[in-house]
């Protein structure tokens, strides 16, 4: 059993995880290696066509354990780094719709967990950023890569080069946050728009995941290579063939998908 993160089926097809190791969800070793484990669980898991990441009580995660960094040596460091890369790349590229759901502080790793997700929801009391630079250091889990492809180089730069707090209101007017609820509603609007989700295509959704993800990041003519391999490599799908009869039958919009 893990100590500090849990991962459940809430409701159909959504699941739910969570960071908790209170007062502030800080993610030492063991909470990135549970991460990691049910990351894992998370993409194996044909119960689990949803997914939305949330920090129990107040806080989404206040970011890395800066006393057990202290203690620890620079190979050390290192071996941990690669650790939780493994981790948020792997939530990021979990084939599956993510939806980080975010109340308090989303600091420095905290805010790199949430940027791992395909949508952040913030409650409006959510603080995002990248502190690390206060403390000598920058981010090491995705934050100067993930940050400036969202909300564009220079704004992340200034959250970067500053290590000052973005507010919910501005993390939504950037485009760090997708959607702005009252504190106390963000995570089941978070568990309403997966599960809206999780009725859709699976194998789809993760194909125009994909194509999305590895066309920002590389050249055009590339990206569209992928695009059309997905695009043929769908139409062998039992939900295209169900898609496909239900438009003719009914109309667009009313098909019941089976994820394969």
């Amino acid at each position: 059993m893990a100590e500090f993160v849990d991962l459940e089926v809430k409701k159909e097809g959504v699941g739910l995880l969570t960071v908790h190791r209170p007062p502030l969800n800080v993610l030492n070793r063991q909470v990135v290696t549970e991460l990691g484990e049910a990351v894992v669980e998370a993409g194996r898991s044909p119960d689990i066509r949803a997914l939305v990441i949330w920090g129990a009580d107040r806080h989404f995660s206040a970011g890395a354990d800066v006393a057990e960094f202290s203690s620890m040596s620079v190979s050390e460091v290192g071996q941990f780094g690669k650790e939780l890369d493994r981790a948020f790349r792997g939530l990021a590229s979990l084939p599956k719709v993510t939806i980080a759901a975010v109340n308090g502080y989303a600091l420095g790793g905290g805010c790199e967990l949430a940027l791992t997700a395909d949508f952040r929801f913030a409650g409006d009391r959510a603080t995002f950023g990248q502190p690390e630079i206060q403390l000598g250091i920058i981010p090491g889990a995705g934050g100067t890569q993930r940050l400036p492809r969202l909300v564009g180089p220079a704004r992340a730069k200034d959250m970067i080069f500053s290590g000052r707090p973005v507010k919910a209101e501005e993390a939504a007017a950037i485009g760090l946050a997708d959607a702005v609820f009252p504190a106390g509603e963000v995570l089941e609007k978070a568990l309403e728009a997966a599960g809206r989700y999780a009725k859709g295509p699976l194998v789809a959704l993760g194909a125009a995941k994909l194509a999305v993800d590895r066309g920002a990041v590389g050249d055009p003519e590339t990206g569209l290579d992928l695009e059309r391999s997905l695009f043929s490599m769908l139409f062998g799908t039992e939900d295209w063939r169900i898609g496909a009869a239900s438009f003719l039958e009914s109309g667009p919009g009313k098909a019941t998908f089976v994820g394969r």
